[in-house]
């Protein structure tokens, strides 16, 4: 039965760091018109977690494996195991990532500057440069097309104090699907950039924060909140949409883009009332 403009029957998706917030999002929209989905993180009880939940949200498919997103071998490795067990790549989402644990430009050192940098942009390059390869080799057996997408952040057109290295990763990366979208155009492969604003991953929602965190925590929504135009923080649940949009033939003609999702808090100037 066909689910319409987005129908992803017969599409095989990688969403990395999807076993959770907005991968898991992303992985929802997908599942929901009825593609397959591979899943590389590196908690297994989250990723069965995941697993269920995307098949009971009508994936045709979901496997799940414990890649570090960060490792090129291991990324090369787990492209090796997935087109094994899946045969196709359709669609790359290089969600992986992490924030940074630096709070000055003046006390941040070469480690966490490098670490952030392995996992954020190196590690999201290998995953976007070997699906390409697989699309290409496609392309040039006579079925052209695909989508390649990263997981961006305001921090790309924000300046904001203390977290450089994220928001290098986040501006670096943009530029290199800007580029591939420049070269992989030719073979009908889109590449494109999602730019979450402030979203409510429910992360420690299970129990897992103090009470002064809750309250603080709320405190932060609120004010956030208070500064979108769409007056609430930002959902898992509002990624589904542009998720499945971007695996589609729907959007077989947008590319090179960075698609801001975040309520228009980046059109809102910060002395608005």
């Amino acid at each position: 039965m066909s689910k319409g403009l987005f129908d992803l029957t017969g599409k095989v998706t990688l969403v990395t760091g999807g076993n959770g917030g907005i991968g898991l999002g992303f992985a929802k929209g997908i599942a929901k018109q009825g593609g397959s989905i591979a899943i590389w993180a590196r908690n297994a009880e989250k990723n069965a977690a995941a697993k269920a939940e995307l098949e009971a949200a009508g994936a045709a498919r979901v496997e799940t494996y414990q890649v570090d997103a960060s490792s090129e071998q291991a990324i090369i490795d787990g492209y090796e195991q997935l087109l094994s067990d899946f045969g196709r790549i359709d669609c790359v989402f290089a969600n992986s990532g992490r924030a940074s644990r630096s709070r000055s430009v003046l006390t941040l050192d070469s480690e966490e500057w490098h670490d952030l940098l392995n996992v954020n942009l190196h590690g999201a390059f290998f995953t976007l440069r070997e699906g390409a390869k697989q699309m290409v080799k496609r392309a040039e057996a006579g079925e052209p097309g695909g989508s390649l997408v990263y997981c961006g952040s305001l921090s790309m057109f924000h300046g904001i104090a203390g977290i450089n290295n994220y928001a290098a990763s986040k501006g670096g990366m943009g530029a290199v699907v800007r580029g591939m979208a420049a070269e992989l155009g030719q073979y009908e492969i889109r590449c494109n950039t999602i730019a979450p604003g402030y979203i409510k991953t429910n992360i420690g929602s299970d129990g897992g924060m103090s009470p002064e965190m809750e309250e603080r925590m709320k405190q932060v929504d609120a004010h956030f909140s208070a500064k979108t135009p769409i007056h609430r923080v930002g959902k898992i649940e509002d990624f589904e949409g542009i998720g499945a949009y971007l695996c589609s033939d729907a959007s077989s003609f947008h590319t090179g883009d960075t698609i801001v999702i975040d309520g228009g808090s980046l059109v809102y100037p910060p002395y608005a009332f």
